[in-house]
């Protein structure tokens, strides 16, 4: 068996650095957020987990759409809203 040559220093100075993953963010979906506050969100990676406190169509209504324009998902659990960013699948398989 033959020896090779393994540089490890160099290796791990080739390996692409991982994007920002954001962070997940807890709040309240009331009407008392600007929509843009959570479109801000969304655009930086977050995960959103709101807390719904009212009709979830008419507090959505101001951002929903912007998201899912963008590639984000939105999955209503429960009493609580997810909002997932572009390339972050929200995962349900569980739930079945």
């Amino acid at each position: 068996m033959s020896d090779f040559d393994l540089d490890l220093q160099t290796a791990e100075g080739e390996l692409d650095e991982p994007e920002s993953s954001g962070r997940v963010v807890l709040g309240v979906l009331d009407g008392t957020t600007d929509p843009e506050e959570w479109v801000g969100h969304i655009e930086s990676g977050d995960v959103l987990v709101l807390n719904v406190e009212g009709d979830l169509n008419e507090l959505a209504a101001g951002f929903a759409r912007e998201i899912r324009d963008m590639g984000g998902e939105l999955m209503h659990f429960r009493d609580f809203l997810v909002v997932s960013p572009p390339g972050r699948d929200i995962d349900t398989d569980r739930l079945s």
